[in-house]
């Protein structure tokens, strides 16, 4: 047929889709380039329930982006119940109508990268217990290595796999049968399986979305971890 030049007679379907070009382009910003929450935006607000697939396309053709990825230095496996990290990053989140600087805690499995995250207005040693606590509960156990940074929230002197563990730290982790070891300085990409999913939990879950308080942000920040991460 496209021999015989039969294709030029056949008239070019228009996508149901292009109208929505537009919105993908307002709503793009506020959910900070997340395909998924456009994608959760698009349904909840205009009604309209878009393949993931047509999304992508969309954005494509917009331009909204830029190709950043870098590449991969190396790899780091681990069996089953082997080793989890965890850290915490700054985030802004949005309570009410006003912005908050709130610490994100985070608890990642080294082998099937199941994910736990709240979020508190400081983070010491009492909410690191208090975070690790409720992380534990939620993964249903603990890893018997748990890498961590050399923050003083947890290491009490030293720095690297020889630091000194804060003593009520070291005894929090016995409870568990958890041994707390920081990585060694200048090597953050050693507990890169938290790191990206810092990234993954601004884009994802804060993107676009408010919270009346605290216990809003992480009531959500569960059912998220439960559902979608």
């Amino acid at each position: 047929r496209v021999i015989r030049e039969k294709w030029q007679e056949r008239p070019q379907r228009q996508s149901p889709y292009e109208e929505l070009s537009p919105i993908v382009h307002e709503i793009f910003k506020r959910s900070e380039g997340n395909v998924v929450r456009i994608q959760e935006i698009l349904q909840s607000e205009y009604g309209r329930n878009v393949p993931y697939s047509t999304l992508t396309r969309i954005v494509r053709s917009l331009d909204l982006r830029e190709d950043k990825k870098k590449r991969r230095s190396g790899i780091y496996e681990f069996g089953p119940g082997q080793e989890m990290q965890h850290d915490t990053s700054p985030h802004q989140v949005l309570i009410g109508d006003k912005k908050a600087k709130a610490q994100c805690a985070g608890l990642v499995l080294g082998y099937s990268r199941k994910l736990f995250v709240q979020y508190y207005p400081c983070f010491t040693r009492f909410e690191a217990r208090v975070f690790l606590d409720e992380a534990f509960r939620f993964m249903d156990g603990a890893c018997q290595r748990c890498i961590i940074d050399n923050t003083s929230v947890i290491v009490a002197h030293g720095s690297g796999p020889d630091a000194e563990i804060a003593p009520e730290m070291e005894r929090f982790g016995q409870i568990f049968g958890v041994k707390f070891i920081p990585h060694a300085i200048g090597d953050a990409d050693r507990k890169a399986k938290m790191e990206r999913n810092f990234a993954y939990t601004e884009k994802n879950y804060l993107a676009g979305r408010s919270f009346t308080d605290w216990h809003d942000l992480n009531e959500q920040a569960k059912r998220w971890c439960q559902e979608v991460a």
